[in-house]
């Protein structure tokens, strides 16, 4: 293990930007210049010599950290990590080792499986007419007519195009692949869903925050995010994770008047776009909120139907401006080509099945339900928390270690809210949250309750 010094670094570097940092230690790793163990100098010491802010080196090193390159150990400072084993990406591996046995989990995001519809019927209906979906030329159109009519009828505004990709995320980064480039700023909700930041990460951009209230992303915080010259805006428009909260159509209309005004003319502003990502679909009992219906050249609005017809179709609509969707399929006719043709009739089917519809209404009311139950046993024991939308709930904490861990000897496994952060390094040093999902509650509102409450007093 060695001390790696600021000249070092310095010397390494062929650029000054979070991510042109981010890049020259991580190419210092991969060719073995810097070694797993070695300790990196710290923000103090290597922002003068590199001329930029303490926040820059800052924001370089925790991508280094969500990439799994590099772990900071508090005062003792940031030290580089093996590389790791793992297949899954960094916000996706356990935050601490479990020692005591799990009897309820509340951290992962995943919907109840009992409330989704079943799959065997319209697969069988596919299956029967397999001529709809066999494909006679590559070059065939990527949606089937049906689905894409299905999607049109319902779609929160007039897209130029529709398509089909392979879920939200899928849908997520082929549209960033399109919008931005390598160390491009991105604004995105903080807290917000920490996959989206290991992508980000991973494409080389840079993470501008937005907050959030009641209504949603707050206009002050879009406001700056466009000063600070993000190319794209990844918003949830609702059941936002973690939160819960949704976008009120006053706050929809209030966005699209700034990023109207603030990005109107010529220059780099003028390229931004907005991804909306709205993952729980139907089973958020309320209306699909969108800025497209204000700024439809700037809008691609992602629809996922995972957690409302199952995970395992991976399968999400993708509308917006034609020459962003033209180019994405014509990126995927590089490489996948399309979403299965059949997966797609089997969503038809399940679109369509009055059997299934009723299921997915059934579950949006029993989701509401397990939301109301568990807010208001929380409010019993003191702890207030809005009961939003979708599957996940935002509960305030005094301390986050000593709750997950007080969690954890109860049997009950929670998220940290630190990692839905989008800058965890300026987060106050005081208090927390705990992101919970309600996927797997069904029951015994009051008991969880009361240790969650337990646990976030401290």
């Amino acid at each position: 293990m060695a001390q790696i010094s600021a000249t070092q670094i310095a010397a390494g570097l062929e650029g000054r930007s979070p991510a042109q940092i981010a890049a020259g230690v991580a190419r210092m790793v991969n060719e073995g210049v810097v070694s797993p163990g070695d300790r990196l100098p710290i923000v103090h010491d290597l922002a003068p010599q590199l001329g930029v802010s303490t926040g820059t080196v800052a924001a370089a090193w925790n991508t280094l950290s969500a990439l799994g390159l590099v772990e900071s150990r508090g005062r003792a400072g940031t030290f580089v990590l093996p590389t790791p084993a793992s297949w899954l990406p960094p916000r996706y591996r356990p935050s601490r080792k479990i020692d005591t046995e799990v009897h309820l989990d509340l951290s992962t995001g995943t919907p109840d499986p009992s409330l989704l519809p079943d799959i065997r019927e319209p697969l069988m209906a596919a299956a029967a007419n397999l001529e709809v979906v066999q494909v006679s030329s590559y070059l065939a159109p990527p949606v089937l007519p049906q689905l894409e009519s299905l999607l049109q009828d319902t779609w929160p505004f007039r897209a130029q195009r529709i398509t089909v990709v392979n879920g939200a995320m899928d849908g997520l980064i082929r549209t960033l692949n399109q919008v931005v480039r390598f160390g491009d700023r991105v604004a995105v909700e903080s807290p917000g869903y920490p996959p989206v930041f290991d992508i980000l990460d991973q494409l080389g951009l840079v993470r501008v925050p937005i907050a959030l209230d009641h209504a949603g992303a707050t206009p002050d915080s879009v406001e700056a995010a466009i000063t600070a010259g993000a190319r794209a805006m990844i918003l949830q428009p609702r059941a936002q994770n973690p939160t819960g909260v949704s976008m009120t159509p006053t706050r929809v209309r209030e966005l699209a008047a700034i990023i109207r005004a603030r990005t109107s003319g010529t220059g780099n502003r003028n390229r931004l776009v907005i991804i909306e990502d709205d993952h729980s679909g139907r089973i958020a009992p309320v209306r699909d909120m969108s800025l497209g219906v204000y700024l439809p050249d700037r809008v691609v609005h992602v629809r996922s139907y995972s957690k409302t017809h199952g995970p395992d179709l991976r399968i999400a609509g993708l509308g917006g401006p034609a020459h962003v969707v033209n180019a994405i399929v014509a990126r995927r006719l590089m490489g996948t080509g399309w979403t299965s043709r059949l997966l797609q009739m089997v969503l038809v089917g399940m679109l369509t099945n009055p059997t299934s519809m009723a299921i997915v209404d059934q579950a949006a009311q029993e989701y509401a339900h397990r939301r109301t139950a568990m807010a208001a046993a929380l409010a019993s024991h003191g702890i207030v928390v809005p009961p939003g939308d979708g599957l996940t709930m935002w509960i305030p904490v005094a301390n986050e270690d000593a709750a997950m861990t007080r969690l954890l000897a109860a049997g009950i496994r929670a998220s940290a809210g630190t990692e839905f952060l989008a800058n965890p390094e300026c987060a106050s040093d005081a208090g927390g949250h705990l992101r919970i999902t309600l996927g797997g509650l069904r029951s015994d509102f009051d008991a969880v309750a009361a240790i969650i409450a337990k646990a976030a007093r401290n």
